[in-house]
């Protein structure tokens, strides 16, 4: 009897042993992966954010089109201007008055243009043909897209949101674990269910979890 007592005890030591270390060896390659994939996810959503930003200076809007997002992409120019300060007469001013009287002024002037693609990408076309691919291997899915105004005061002033929900980017792992990560509230991580760059609420190109997963400092 003293013998399978001894067994029984030992079965639950190895138990509570195997317990423990799953409590704490889970989270930590949660952790891994999660950091794996937030970094090639904001990858993508910069990507995705200095195109609508080009698309916004070359055409006063964002897009919430992926299709017209690339197709601008392909045939987009930047300006390449020049400032220059002049002075010139005020012709009327004499005319009126008999005396000459000078007017500064800013003139721009436009050396040439520059494609946005290679701009931005180095002509790199697949990379901007594949940016509203979730980069998750077995993931096929795009990031959500959206675009348009919000009203400030009496301006209408252009916003957009790119998105993917953390389920998606950690689908295949513990879904306790990413139920507590839903609903990480932190000063250099991601939080909430999603990770996005810009908003439809509020005027801002800003990513969500860009300064640790993103290695910029992101405001």
């Amino acid at each position: 009897m003293r013998f399978v007592i001894q067994i029984l005890l030992w079965l639950v030591i190895i138990f509570l042993a195997y317990l423990t270390f799953n409590a704490v060896y889970e989270p930590l390659q949660f952790n891994k992966v999660k950091e794996k994939r937030y970094t090639k996810v904001i990858k993508n959503l910069k990507d995705i954010r200095n195109a609508e930003l080009a698309h916004q200076e070359v055409t006063g809007q964002f897009q919430g089109d992926w299709d017209k997002l690339v197709r601008f992409l392909d045939t987009a120019e930047f300006a390449i201007t020049q400032r220059r300060d002049t002075t010139l007469l005020d012709e009327e001013y004499k005319k009126t008055y008999g005396v000459d009287q000078y007017i500064e002024k800013v003139i721009i002037d436009t050396l040439g243009f520059v494609p946005v693609k290679d701009s931005l990408f180095k002509g790199n076309e697949e990379r901007y043909r594949t940016m509203m691919n979730v980069p998750v291997e077995g993931v096929d899915e795009k990031f959500e897209l959206k675009a348009g105004t919000i009203t400030k005061g009496e301006n209408k002033i252009p916003v957009f949101e790119a998105r993917i929900a953390k389920a998606v980017v950690l689908g295949d792992q513990d879904r306790t674990l990413v139920l507590q990560e839903n609903e990480v509230q932190s000063v250099d991580d991601v939080n909430g269910r999603y990770i996005s760059v810009g908003s439809m609420t509020e005027v801002s190109t800003s990513g969500n979890g860009f300064d640790r997963y993103g290695g910029e400092r992101d405001n």
